[in-house]
Formats: C-alpha cells, structure tokens, sequence
C-alpha cells in the first residue's frame, strides 16, 4: 500500500544542511531545487527530503518535532570516531541495548540523530 515517502527535515540554510547530511554523514544528495528543496539518499530505502524554513511550517531544530535514526555498517565506535573527526559534537555515550547500540547527536539545526549499531543477534531469535 505505502511504496515510500521521507523524513522530513526543516532547515534554517540549505547549503549548510546538504553540506551536512551529504559530506559530513557521507549521504547521496539525489535532486536538488535550489534553495526549495533537497532529496538525500540514507540508504535501504530511507530518504530524507530537507526543506527551507517557512512560517507555516515547525521551525528547524525543534526539539522533538522530528528524529531520525540512521542505521550505520561499520563498528559504531569507528563511525562515531570519524564524524569527530570532521567536528560532529556528540550528545552523551554510546548507549548498549539489547536492539544494538546507538550514539546520539545533532545537524546544524538541532535536529535530534541518532546512529544505530544493529545487534549481531537480533531480539526475536531464539536463544
């Protein structure tokens, strides 16, 4: 019934935001419409469509308004140490769980992300 769509995310400057999602995470940029519209390519199937500021729209980085999680594959440790790299501050540890582990952070906007390292066995296989 649903084939698709993308996460949404309100940016107060569109080069800053594509610059971000696409040289710092290393994410494609798909299609670009100047500073109307940017479609960013996460992967297995998950977009991400940036979108300018607007009054009729939340404002960028509004606490809760919007998270995305991106699921990385490669050791989060090694990721996480990477992205330092380029200046990504990080919000906290990892976190372990029985899901995976996952490392919290920000886009340029305040955006809540957080990076998650899959379980190597998954939560419903028998144990």
């Amino acid at each position: 019934m649903i084939s698709g769509g993308n996460a949404t995310v309100f940016v107060s400057n569109m080069d800053n935001a594509a610059r971000f999602y696409t040289e710092v995470l290393g994410l494609r940029l798909v299609e670009r419409y100047g500073n109307h519209w940017a479609t960013v390519d996460a992967g297995r199937g998950f977009t991400i469509g940036l979108h300018p500021a607007s009054p009729k729209y939340p404002a960028p980085g509004t606490k809760g308004g919007m998270m995305l999680g991106l699921e990385v594959n490669s050791p989060l440790e090694a990721v996480v140490q990477q992205l330092k790299g380029k200046g990504v501050l990080f919000k906290g540890d990892i976190i372990r769980e029985e899901a995976g582990s996952f490392a919290s952070l920000e886009d340029p906007d305040g955006t809540p992300i957080y990076l998650w390292e899959l379980a190597s066995v998954p939560v419903s296989a028998p144990r």
